[in-house]
């Protein structure tokens, strides 16, 4: 009998360890907040036309789940595989199409693209996926000076720039809807500043990607987009634009969030996206 009430407080503390030191990296999360697990992500990631990988920028894990997504997706889809992202600026395409085709070395793309502080950990291992398979690479963001020029101005401002620079922004003026909760939450955090012209700036970057996209797919194509989480959350930004050009596309939507405990999704995390990857929020960052 003493053996026996000796065993049962070892059997406690082994459970104690075992709770405070199984430190998950990463929890996968449906709309709703179930836990999945990463091969019903790309199960449903295989069926669609669109993929919106929201990013946090400079969370590591998020960067890696990119690069793994990536691959499985390209074994499965082969020259199929569009990829394309926000951290690269329209008319910068020239010169990315160039690194992608040998044309040019890695040192002169370097000195022409306007690239992110993270690019060599987070985004080349992606350009250089799409340049070891052929992919096309596509970069989709409106070029950050554009932008500024509609928060600073507003929309009219894009009158004044060459007709030849105007390829590089999605056709305008743009449809817009203040109300819709992404920019609405843009206008008000802001406390008013910078008027409608601020949230505006932020639906040009999404009308211009969106309008990228799909000018650069087709149909039995994937086209896997990687963009910052606020521009794809809640099916809004990017997803709204593709909606109103192709209302029956198949879009497939990953959000990230960090949280103290990711053991279960925070009820302003739900319903974000199709999956949510939860990381815990004491995760190292690739760059500061």
């Amino acid at each position: 009998m003493k053996k026996n009430l000796l065993f049962i407080p070892a059997l406690l503390l082994m459970n104690f360890i075992l709770i405070n030191f199984d430190k998950q990296p990463y929890v996968l999360f449906n709309a709703k907040g179930t836990k999945t697990n990463y091969d019903q992500l790309l199960a449903e990631a295989k069926k669609a036309d669109i993929i919106l990988f929201g990013e946090l920028h400079d969370n590591p894990i998020c960067h890696w789940l990119q690069k793994e997504l990536t691959e499985d997706l390209y074994a499965d889809k082969k020259e199929n595989l569009i990829l394309g992202a926000e951290m690269f600026e329209a008319d910068d395409q020239i010169a990315l199409d160039e690194y992608l085709s040998g044309k040019v070395s890695e040192k002169t793309m370097k000195e022409e693209v306007k690239l992110w502080t993270n690019f060599s950990t987070d985004y080349k291992p992606l350009l250089d996926m799409a340049k070891t398979n052929h992919l096309k690479f596509i970069a989709c963001n409106i070029p950050r000076r554009y932008a500024n020029m509609v928060y600073l101005r507003g929309e009219a401002a894009l009158d004044s720039i060459d007709p030849e620079s105007k390829k590089w922004i999605a056709p305008y003026p743009i449809k817009y809807d203040g109300n819709l909760k992404c920019y609405k939450e843009i206008f008000e955090n802001a406390g008013g500043h910078g008027g409608i012209n601020l949230p505006k700036s932020q639906a040009y970057k999404d009308a211009t990607m969106a309008y990228f996209i799909l000018k650069n797919w087709s149909a039995g194509n994937v086209f896997l987009h990687y963009n910052g989480a606020y521009h794809s959350n809640r099916h809004l930004g990017i997803e709204w634009y593709l909606k109103q050009q192709n209302p029956g596309l198949k879009i497939f939507v990953i959000s990230s969030v960090e949280q103290k405990d990711n053991s279960k999704l925070e009820n302003d995390n739900l319903d974000l996206a199709d999956f949510t990857i939860c990381i815990p929020a004491s995760m190292t960052k690739t760059y500061r």
